[in-house]
């Protein structure tokens, strides 16, 4: 017997027993509902005067018997849903309504029915558009259709007698596909809905079952052209406040983060307002709009460009029924994937731990269950207080390793410097292209991807100048646009070979249009974490890329030396200029240090 849902208090017993026999019955599985199934459904909803629902599974049970208000019928949470490959719920949702509340008699006196079987729509006389609009279906329930992307919606309007009077039958339609023909009735398509008008759901003559197999197919079918199975598949939002140039390139620093994960994107939306909404960002009613959005693409996954709140993330989780994650937690996915030493592994690790700590508050209602049994009895301690003890623990020991390895960086460093040679860091925005640059200077194979985040690992090679002077370059970590403070905060024992480096080579890609603000983004940056008086030179690379005239404009407004590392272009100038600089700078001084450099 099936629990009813919904607010049965002012029921009588009789009421509530009747409203149980239903939740009892089945139907059969080729049929949308059973005739005495409705029958008695009719009848209920007369006699209470309010809307009755039933779903369906698709072995004919009855899962749920939903008793709403006269005006709208609020259905129970079923649970979060993979939707991938075209899948449907497997659930059809039958309502029944009562008299006045959709009337659907005018439309189903519209349809005359011709003698090929099909039906016509009666074309609309002057004045019967604003009589037309109190016979459409209820609007929420074509939301729920779409939101819980269920098999089918059979809508069936009773009269006051507890008589069917007539029915609509809709389902989804997949985009640019071509109507399923429905028994006896034409399909009118709008808006990703397919809806038939009928006297009675029977009139369709449709073998259910064998209907919504074909369905989902299709479904999957509209898939397949672009759509990697094998990928996460995800929908980028924007909320920002700026003006539309930084939004755009917000966002295509997002989409570019998103295709380094491995992430395929199905559409971005971006949405400028005077201020953010403190709860969801973007506001409700926009969110209900993008949780339909997303089931139409099929897509499993939210990404915000901005880093979320804990409430935030919890708010909009809650209201979408979809994985949420935000900025910060894409750039830490993508450096847990990329980083292949035992000490980036560590350096990710505590940056995720440090990230997700206050969140664990907001992940699961559940954790906060006090543990029982013999040996847990008392005040006890909660989940939540397990996850966060072992958390810190975890994060005490991934310092003290790092700490240790810091260490072993720093002998290494020492000695270098003892034996007088210097080191020159290469710095600059993720993707400048700094190891290429390295590979093209010291002629060896780091790894080189068109990627973000590429390399995580310092990769140190030597060099030996056409002077005799051997130099150490150092690839380092690129930096990016509001980089998790967790992240910095873990790979501050890395980044100290930028600290220690004799000389920093500023590198930026001159081909990104962006490139003035991702200079400040580095020196920013470098401000932050105490290297500001490090000398260094900006290099302008990518100038392949560029129009001779678009170089030298660079050169006139940013300075800096254009040279392409791909072409190996101005190398000879980049080389002589790093020689004279290194020359000067270690007459009658500490060989191992200089600090006296200015800014070229």
């Amino acid at each position: 017997m099936k629990e009813v849902v919904g607010d049965t208090k002012q029921l009588r017993a009789s009421q509530r027993r009747a409203l149980e026999r239903l939740g009892s019955k089945r139907t059969n599985p080729r049929q949308i509902v059973d005739q005495v199934l409705a029958r008695h459904a009719c009848q209920l909803a007369a006699q209470l005067d309010r809307q009755l629902a039933l779903l369906l599974d698709r072995q004919g049970e009855v899962t749920h018997v939903v008793l709403g208000t006269r005006e709208r019928l609020y259905l129970p949470d079923l649970g979060r849903f993979r939707l991938e490959g075209g899948r449907l719920r497997r659930l059809r949702l039958v309502v029944f309504l009562p008299q006045g509340v959709a009337d659907l008699r005018h439309i189903a006196r519209s349809a005359r029915t011709d003698a090929s079987g099909g039906s016509q729509v009666r074309r609309k006389t002057k004045g019967e558009d604003e009589r037309d609009s109190a016979f459409e279906i209820p609007k929420d329930l074509l939301t729920d259709l779409e939101k819980l992307r269920l098999d089918a919606l059979g809508v069936v309007a009773v009269d006051a007698d507890g008589v069917l009077e007539c029915a609509a039958f809709v389902h989804l339609e997949p985009k640019n596909g071509t109507p399923l023909r429905t028994g006896r009735t034409e399909a009118a398509t709008k808006q990703g809905f397919n809806v038939s008008f009928v006297r009675d759901l029977e009139d369709l003559q449709l073998d259910f079952e064998r209907f919504v197999r074909e369905l989902e197919n299709r479904f999957r079918a509209a898939h397949v052209e672009g759509y990697d199975t094998s990928k996460e598949h995800a929908v980028l939002v924007g909320a920002y406040t700026g003006s539309a140039p930084q939004a755009r390139s917000s966002m295509d620093e997002l989409k570019e983060l998103a295709r380094t994960a491995e992430i395929q994107v199905l559409d971005c939306i971006v949405q400028r307002r005077r201020e953010l909404d403190p709860k969801t960002l973007i506001g409700r009613g926009k969110l209900e709009q993008l949780v339909l959005h997303c089931l139409d693409l099929d897509a499993d996954l939210l990404i915000f460009d901005r880093e979320l709140s804990p409430g935030q993330l919890r708010s909009i989780g809650n209201l979408t029924e979809l994985r949420v994650i935000d900025r910060s937690m894409l750039i830490l996915d993508i450096f847990a994937q990329r980083a292949k030493s035992s000490e980036g592994r560590l350096q990710v690790e505590l940056a995720q731990l440090k990230y997700s700590l206050p969140r664990l508050t907001e992940k699961d209602t559940g954790l906060s269950r006090l543990t029982g049994g013999i040996g847990g009895r008392g005040p006890g301690e909660t989940k939540l207080e397990i996850s966060r003890r072992r958390a810190r623990d975890r994060i005490v020991e991934l310092e003290k390793r790092i700490e240790k390895l810091a260490r072993q960086r720093g002998l290494r460093r020492e000695r270098r410097q003892e034996r007088g040679v210097p080191v020159i860091a290469i710095v600059g925005y993720t993707n400048s292209g700094k190891s290429t640059l390295l590979n093209a200077l010291t002629k060896k194979d780091t790894l080189v991807e068109s990627k973000l985040f590429a390399t995580l690992d310092p990769a140190s090679k030597r060099m030996r100048f056409p002077n005799d002077r051997e130099v150490v370059f150092v690839d380092t970590v690129g930096f990016i646009r509001e980089l998790p403070k967790e992240l910095v905060a873990a790979f501050r024992a890395t980044l100290e070979e930028v600290g220690e480096a004799d000389l920093l080579l500023h590198l930026v890609d001159a081909a990104n249009p962006d490139c003035r603000q991702q200079i400040e983004v580095v020196e920013n940056t470098l401000l932050s974490l105490g290297f500001g008086e490090t000398p260094r030179i900006l290099v302008l690379n990518k100038c392949d890329l560029l129009s001779p005239l678009e170089v030298k404009m660079l050169e006139n407004t940013i300075g800096g030396l254009p040279v392409s590392a791909v072409e190996r272009s101005n190398f000879h100038i980049l080389i002589e200029r790093l020689q004279g600089l290194l020359g000067q700078s270690f007459r009658g001084r500490d060989p191992g240090r200089f600090t006296e450099l200015a800014p070229w």
